[in-house]
């Protein structure tokens, strides 16, 4: 498991990352609603941090302490949000061993830990550990030229928060980069199929920290925080 560095992402990073049209800025571009449950995040996470209270039980309902056998993340892209892709002539790609197949990314998971409490657990956060995606990621290719990628995706399921390098043209601008939010508010129970362990529904949102500093470094307040990205499908295999 990767030691986590959780490097800000800073003005200098921003400002390679605003020079290729990165992922952020394309909530400029991208339709909004008015509903919680389309392009913005709930007001609060559900995976709030909680203590168990006297005699609730500390067990997990299911625990896998190594996530080094796979499978992946997948995150099914909002509509909206690969127009603006097409609208800003950017190329969408992969990196390493990740796939883009019909509107949807996929990472595989190469290493990491999870204990699943449950929602009518009153263990909070109910799903704690992290999931590692070493080798992957998705690239984005401006009509100059410049390609700027982002890889390496650590979830922490405790702070619903996915981390990341960032690399501009092959030189890396950030290490464990506070990327994105994960919000549990639509998250269905955990499945097994097939022997996979399947937890699907959590959305993928643009962090506040990356939006605040994006609208500083276009001159805009057109990015706004918790832009709706997709809708994430994390399958882990128990064996």
């Amino acid at each position: 498991m990767r030691t986590p560095l959780r490097s800000p992402l800073g003005r200098g990073v921003l400002g390679v990352v605003a020079t290729g049209a990165l992922v952020f800025s394309l909530a400029a571009c991208a339709s909004t609603s008015d509903s919680e449950s389309n392009n913005t995040a709930p007001t609060h996470p559900v995976n709030q941090t909680r203590e168990p209270g006297p005699g609730e039980s500390l067990l997990p309902q299911a625990t896998i302490p190594d996530l080094s056998n796979g499978v992946d993340t997948q995150v099914a892209v909002d509509a909206s949000f690969v127009e603006a892709l097409t609208t800003l002539g950017l190329t969408p790609g992969v990196v390493g061993t990740a796939t883009f197949t019909d509107g949807t990314f996929s990472f595989p998971i190469t290493g990491g830990n999870v204990d699943y409490f449950g929602p009518d657990s009153e263990i909070r956060p109910y799903v704690q550990g992290e999931i590692d995606h070493d080798g992957s990621g998705l690239s984005l290719t401006a009509a100059d030229g410049t390609v700027v990628e982002l890889t390496d995706f650590r979830i922490d399921p405790g702070e619903s928060k996915l981390y990341g390098t960032v690399t501009a043209n092959g030189t890396v601008a950030a290490e464990d980069a506070y990327l994105f939010n994960l919000w549990g508010g639509t998250l269905k129970p955990l499945e097994v199929v097939d022997g996979n362990a399947v937890l699907e529904g959590t959305t993928v949102h643009v962090s506040p920290d990356a939006a605040e500093l994006l609208n500083e470094t276009f001159g805009t307040d057109a990015v706004q925080d918790e832009m709706l990205v997709g809708v994430a499908k994390i399958t882990a295999a128990t064996e």
